[in-house]
């Protein structure tokens, strides 16, 4: 194997030597200077590379001469004779030492690249950087250099936190210092006022929510929550690492659920019941207690449940005001400033209403009963698309019934008719042929009852050219003629007015009366809804008729209790 090495290197020597030959390198020299190709380097004389070089002939000789004159020099024999020594013997191969202001024959670039490490291929060329990079020049000067751009990405701070934003050690600390100190008091175990103070002070929610917490904690059997049960509750849901939002949906979820059901709310409800001065008063009629926390479960899930599905996701409650009712709620003595959910006058009207429908107090009503709300405001073809369910799926199982959930659905859609919730429901009710548009034919078909009504009633007629050039101009559809459900979201101020001239007789001869300052007014008054103020209006009313029957000595009283299907009218 060595004289085989000593013989290779002598050849390399004596091929090195003979391209150095001066005859040689003066006919390549004239092949290069010379305007067409020469016989011989078609003929591959000087290269290995015919294809090559039939396309680029002169500037693969000129390649093939520089190689020669590098390989002609002592550095470069001396470097190609080291390499040959190591590959023979086994060795890695690693390139020379190279100083960036040196004479080497190799660039410290191109060194670098061939001999950085002998075990790893050569890069493909689409992952190397092009010379000439089609950049615009603005974008050119204002690139970094990679490193640099990477030590920028790094300083960027997170903005993301799936788990909620980390809260800092010193604010653990205190709060787990307040829980010993809690549980130090209640030696014995946890009540109701410890729960309340837990939920309070630790996890700074209202006092509400410690009914539902407490029943969620207690083993069955026993009357206080352990310690253990507290801290292990605390510590699995990070509660002190969350945000309000998400500790309020863990303590009404049910463990094994990732959302939030009506049954869930029913404890919550209780303790409002129980505690709030502004409810006292109902204490002594427990059938209406239920009514009411139906009512309020009911107004809840219709604002926050978006799916329809009879559930609320953690996303549900954080997009809504649940919480901030409740701090009013625990803040406020009287329940009826609590608009949002809890007011009992809103109760009070909604369930009046169901009382004046259902006739025969089996707690359902009917078709024909629907037709009475309102003083037969609502056309028969409105209520005939309500009770084929195609607002929304009856919760009532009886057929041809509605039951008091689809009637509160139904009155918060009727009397406020600007939110989200109210207008899907209306859309779909028109919406025919269920294709998200409402066209002139759709629109018509209601509108016809609305006109033999009006002239019954000796009202002069609009024609329905005027009713859909007037919305067209109000709405402002993206197509003409055509109202899509984004259409009316954009103007839902307005939204209503197109409702009420299909379906409602007696809100669109209000509308064509209607006192401009009356509606100034009521623009005026921004923090009240459509609803808010039906509901403020209809309880003065039926108020004043209490009265008036307390006068004339006709207000009946039952000795006997209310069941479910067999309630009087309330008050």
């Amino acid at each position: 194997m060595r004289g085989d090495g000593d013989v290779q290197m002598r050849k390399l020597h004596v091929d090195i030597s003979r391209s150095a030959d001066p005859e040689h390198r003066n006919a390549k020299n004239a092949l290069l200077t010379a305007d067409t190709p020469h016989p011989a380097a078609r003929a591959g004389s000087f290269s290995d590379s015919g294809h090559a070089q039939s396309r680029f002939p002169c500037s693969k000789l000129k390649l093939d001469n520089l190689f020669l004159q590098w390989l002609s020099l002592p550095e470069s024999q001396k470097l190609v004779l080291g390499l040959l020594e190591e590959a023979r013997n086994g060795r890695a191969i690693s390139g020379p030492a190279v100083e960036r202001a040196g004479s080497s024959p190799l660039s410290p670039s191109s060194a670098n690249a061939l001999f950085a490490n002998a075990n790893t291929p050569p890069l493909s060329p689409h992952k190397c950087k092009a010379p000439h990079s089609p950049v615009s020049p603005s974008r050119r000067s204002g690139s970094l250099p990679l490193h640099k751009q990477a030590r920028g990405a790094a300083a960027i701070p997170r903005f993301y936190f799936p788990g909620g934003r980390p809260v800092p050690e010193e604010v653990l600390a205190a709060a787990a210092a307040r829980v010993d100190a809690l549980l130090a008091v209640y030696s014995g175990g946890l009540t109701i006022p410890g729960m309340k103070q837990l939920v309070k002070e630790v996890c700074e929610l209202p006092c509400v929510l410690a009914y539902p917490l407490f029943y969620k904690l207690i083993t069955p059997g026993e009357t206080t929550v352990s310690h253990g049960a507290v801290r292990t509750w605390l510590a699995q849901r990070q509660i002190t690492q969350a945000e309000p939002v998400v500790r309020m949906y863990e303590i009404l979820r049910k463990e094994e659920c990732q959302w939030v059901a009506q049954a869930d709310l029913k404890s919550m409800l209780a303790g409002i019941l129980l505690s709030h001065p502004g409810l006292e008063f109902l204490q002594e009629t427990p059938e209406f207690q239920d009514r009411y926390a139906e009512t309020v479960i009911f107004r809840i899930f219709y604002h926050l449940d978006r799916s329809g599905m009879g559930r609320l996701t953690l996303r549900d409650l954080k997009r809504g005001d649940l919480l901030a009712a409740l701090r009013q709620l625990d803040e406020e003595e009287d329940v009826n400033k609590v608009l949002r959910y809890f007011s009992y006058e809103h109760f009070y009207v909604i369930y009046c209403k169901w009382w004046e429908l259902d006739s025969d107090h089996d707690f359902l009503v009917s078709k024909n009963d629907l037709l009475r709300y309102g003083n037969h405001s609502l056309t028969y073809r409105i209520v005939e698309r309500i009770f084929t369910q195609a607002a929304r799926p009856f919760v009532s199982k009886v057929e041809g019934k509605m039951g008091y959930e689809d009637f509160v659905w139904f009155i918060l859609s009727e009397e406020d008719k600007t939110n989200d919730v109210s207008l899907e429901y209306w859309f779909r009710c028109l919406d025919l042929d269920c294709d998200g548009c409402l066209r002139a034919n759709e629109m018509l078909y209601f509108y016809e009852e609305q006109l033999h009504r009006m002239e019954c009633l000796s009202q002069e007629p609009v024609l329905f050219e005027d009713v859909l050039c007037q919305m067209h101009d109000m709405l402002a559809p993206a197509r003409e003629g055509v109202f899509t459900l984004r259409d009316l979201k954009k103007h839902r101020s307005l939204a209503g007015t197109l409702f009420n001239i299909l379906f409602n007789l007696n809100k669109f001869i209000a509308f064509e009366t209607r006192d401009p300052f009356l509606v100034r007014q009521e623009r005026e008054d921004a923090g009240l809804s459509d609803w808010d103020r039906f509901a403020r209006a209809e309880y003065v009313r039926l108020a004043l008729e209490e009265e008036g029957d307390a006068e004339d000595g006709d207000t009946k009283i039952l000795d006997e209790p209310w069941d479910s299907h067999s309630l009087e009218a309330p008050f």
